[in-house]
């Protein structure tokens, strides 16, 4: 007895696909037959041969809810992952208070959220220059043996609970890093240039939302990257360059692997899809992020990056923002808005619409960058990223011809994208997480049905014992509320979050049904290019 069978489903073969039935037992993939005459299962789900990709992953994320909880929570940010057709995602370690830099402010993390989460998540491990500047190191094997699956160090400020590391900082922690065999991801913008120019064009009253790709300009991230190889090459650490916004950081990461340097990027869906002449005339600061969008040209050497395995996979960074204190307030210019969008729901139907269905990526770099290079870059593979006997029974099931638009109308809270008006062909339908439907666009979901007494436990309060266990950093940061928090709008509107919640369709399991993940193994990407 089976507990599911997934009956014709159209799975990936390299380039081709096969129509077969797959197998679930105890939350893993058991059997794949292309008979199942007299196999019994408590559930069978006809998927009518619809595409059906392994778990796609989503390694690059910033829910927030841990001192932000105005921007973002863990169970609107993982109910919008399953939308998009998302079964993990991998949250990054800077944009809570405290921020998670050593195993017990991981630990309080993952206590936080877990109770929200309805996909599985991974944990990035977190280092700073106060880290290297306090003696604090010791934190990053602590992490690594925890089961963090990366480290990652910002060259710019990001938050204050999050500081920047300087150049020498910053070879402190590869060296620290390269110890446990991890990646350490770089926000690779050199700060000098970034802060020198943008204080060149606010003094000089440049206004125009352009102005802020045109500040912190292409080569602030081109110098970044080459320090990042540099350091690479000192330290034999594996650099990765997150959300890679320009064209010749792909050429510069390819030429390191050519050399035989750990080096890997990712990009994300807007920075192979919009530019910034015509996203921030449109949008202002709801197309304002870091690194800021480029030119068209920079979009078409991206998708050639992931074509040659310049670029190693997709990301989002999704980070949203409150419109009414953080994007939009009356005496914001776009040097004062707070820079980030969501990107967690759109991730997986952009790359299927304008990469795979327009002919830009075949469909075994699809599933690559799509779930199985993030898996084993991160060390998850073949629990996740496979469909293959013994892993997760993860599956992202997508109607390839379903046309639809993207609209401000999102399951992530914020209320806007950038990515408003484009128009898309291909869309996921379900998403299932270790053999259970976490999201089914024809339902009407679970979420409608919280009760207050419900989303008071879930969302607005601390899960019980949680205080008293984490003692110190709550004594140290009081309720864990941020500023930005304290002055936001929905702090003293907090029915909205609820309302919002309860708008959330299609989403079929309670909340707390996502784990955390630790890192499997430490695996390491061939360092492939192709011409």
């Amino acid at each position: 007895m089976y507990d599911l069978i997934l009956k014709n489903a159209r799975i990936p073969l390299g380039d081709n696909t096969i129509v077969t039935n797959i197998l679930v037992k105890d939350e893993k993939i058991s059997g794949i037959s292309n008979c199942i005459e007299g196999v019994e299962a408590k559930e069978t789900i006809d998927v009518e041969e619809q595409l059906t990709l392994p778990g796609c992953i989503d390694s690059h994320t910033h829910f927030m809810y841990q001192g932000f909880p105005h921007r973002e929570n863990f169970l609107t940010g993982t109910a919008a992952a399953a939308t998009g057709g998302i079964t993990t995602i991998i949250d990054m370690p800077c944009c809570t208070v405290p921020s998670a830099r050593s195993v017990d402010q991981l630990k309080l993390k993952i206590d936080l959220c877990q109770p929200q989460s309805v996909v599985d998540f991974a944990m990035w491990g977190g280092v700073t220059g106060e880290d290297v500047r306090e003696g604090w190191m010791h934190n990053v094997k602590e992490q690594a043996d925890y089961g963090v699956v990366a480290f990652k160090v910002y060259m710019t400020p990001s938050v204050p609970t999050y500081p920047r590391v300087t150049d020498p900082e910053m070879l402190e922690c590869f060296r620290a890093v390269a110890e446990t065999g991890l990646p350490i991801g770089v926000h690779a913008e050199n700060f000098a240039m970034c802060d020198f120019y943008v204080k060149k064009f606010q003094k000089g009253g440049k206004l125009d939302a352009t102005a802020w790709s045109e500040a912190r300009m292409e080569l602030a991230e081109k110098v970044a990257i080459e320090l990042g190889i540099s350091f690479a090459e000192e330290t034999n650490a594996r650099l990765h360059i997150v959300h890679m916004s320009t064209g010749i950081g792909a050429k510069l990461i390819g030429e390191a692997k050519k050399r035989g340097i750990n080096a890997t990027s990712e990009t994300c869906p807007h920075y192979l899809t919009l530019n910034y002449q015509d996203a921030l005339k449109e949008h202002g600061a709801f197309a304002k992020v870091a690194p800021p969008l480029r030119n068209k040209k920079d979009n078409e050497e991206l998708w050639e990056g992931l074509k040659n395995g310049s670029v190693d996979f997709i990301a989002t960074d999704h980070a949203p923002y409150e419109i009414e204190s953080e994007k939009n307030r009356e005496d914001m210019t776009i040097w004062t808005a707070f820079p980030g969008f969501p990107g967690v729901e759109t991730m997986v139907p952009i790359l299927i619409s304008e990469g795979y269905n327009k002919g830009r990526v075949s469909l075994s770099k699809l599933v690559d960058i799509l779930s199985t290079n993030a898996a084993k870059h991160y060390g998850l593979y073949p629990k996740k990223g496979t469909i293959a006997i013994g892993s997760d029974a993860d599956f992202t099931i997508i109607d390839l011809n379903k046309e639809w638009t993207i609209t401000k109308e999102t399951v992530t809270m914020c209320g806007y994208t950038p990515f408003k008006g484009m128009k898309l062909k291909g869309k996921p339908v379900k998403t299932i997480v270790r053999g259970h439907v976490v999201y089914d666009e024809k339902q009407e979901g679970t979420l409608p049905q919280l009760t207050d007494e419900e989303l008071k436990t879930i969302v607005h309060e601390y899960p019980s014992g949680v205080e008293e266990k984490y003692s110190e950093i709550f004594e140290k940061f009081p309720h864990l509320h941020s500023d930005e928090y304290k002055r936001s709008y929905r702090k003293d509107h907090p029915e909205l979050i609820d309302k919002h919640i309860r708008g959330i369709k299609g989403i079929m399991v309670k909340p707390g049904f996502g784990q955390f993940v630790k890192r499997q193994s430490i695996q390491i990407l061939p360092k492939t290019i192709t011409y």
